[in-house]
């Protein structure tokens, strides 16, 4: 194993072409300088130098070497700097899970300003629903993650911070005879064919739709399941039925489709930040930095065609559960 500091008295040999000016750049001896270049040559079993009584020159093996030795000596003198940056988050990389409804709301602005902010860590993104996120925190793919619940009820096992908390609409068919009311009534939808995601990818946010329609003595007919929210509001869009979206989704303009917010109490849900505790640097300063942001909390969508669905926005509170 070759240390750092005899590269260190080479390149210096190399750049001044003279052992007294390099051994007083140095602050040593010439003599120990001399026999720390020659151990160093016998290390590497090529002579670095060619020396004469009026000159030292670069061998073939030390003027290939040279550039090497620079570039290793200087990823040396950055370590300290990277282990620092590591240490108080400013460098490394996020491995960040999200669901896609999130995708619509504020997640982007995030992750712009994030890595406005933090220039030095590398963002790896994967789209991925709740039960896959659970699955992929189990294996140590995923560092944290954004989800999507029924209000108050966050998935256990892992600290969370609530970052939006909206109503949920209803997607409509652009022909559909619901699509010509501004509120509609439950009455009117109670037995309307439903899309809607299965059950293990969102169990909390499933009970609260089903457990909306049994509190008003309804029954879902549930005429097609979909995983994501895009082909959800897509099968709306090809009649499929009608569907229960988050309203950060009615960003989501496919032809086709509408959005009404219907009369009577909303059907609310939420999305949280999740991650694992300890937190490693970088995930706390990006918790942090989502949890700070003033697009974080309430949210209602944007006025989509004529769906009037509006709610204030204040700042959030988030909420932490560490593991019981």
């Amino acid at each position: 194993m070759i240390e750092l500091r005899p590269l260190r008295q080479f390149v210096a040999v190399a750049e001044e072409l003279h052992f007294g000016r390099a051994a007083q750049r140095l602050h040593i001896s010439q003599p120990a300088l001399t026999q720390a270049i020659q151990q160093l040559e016998y290390r590497l079993g090529a002579p670095l130098l060619t020396r004469s009584q009026r000159r030292v020159a670069l061998s073939p093996a030390g003027a290939a070497l040279l550039p090497e030795l620079r570039r290793l000596i200087a990823a040396a003198d950055a370590l300290p700097g990277q282990a620092q940056a590591a240490a108080a988050g400013l460098a490394g990389r996020l491995r960040l899970a999200f669901v896609s409804s999130i995708a619509y709301g504020p997640m982007p602005a995030w992750l712009r300003s994030f890595r406005e902010a933090q220039p030095g860590v590398q963002l790896a993104l994967r789209e991925a629903t709740l039960d896959v996120q659970l699955d992929a925190f189990a294996a140590d793919q995923i560092d944290a993650g954004f989800v999507l619940h029924a209000e108050g009820a966050v998935p256990p096992g892992l600290v969370t911070s609530c970052v939006l908390r909206e109503a949920m609409v209803l997607a409509l068919p652009e022909q559909h005879r619901l699509a010509r009311q501004a509120r509609p009534s439950w009455a009117a939808l109670a037995q309307e064919p439903l899309v809607i995601f299965p059950r293990r990818i969102a169990p909390s946010l499933y009970d609260a739709v089903l457990g909306h329609y049994r509190a008003r003595s309804a029954t879902p007919v549930i005429a097609q399941e979909a995983i994501q929210m895009q082909t959800i509001v897509n099968l709306v869009s090809a009649g499929m039925g009608i569907a229960w979206v988050p309203a950060s989704l009615t960003q989501l303009q496919r032809p086709g489709v509408v959005y009404r917010a219907p009369a009577g109490e909303a059907l609310r849900c939420e999305t949280s930040l999740v991650w694992r505790e300890p937190a490693p640097p970088v995930v706390q300063r990006f918790v942090d930095h989502v949890v700070a942001s003033p697009a974080a909390g309430e949210s209602g969508a944007q006025r989509p065609q004529s769906a009037a669905i509006n709610h204030p926005a204040p700042r959030a509170r988030p909420r932490r559960r560490k593991p019981t």
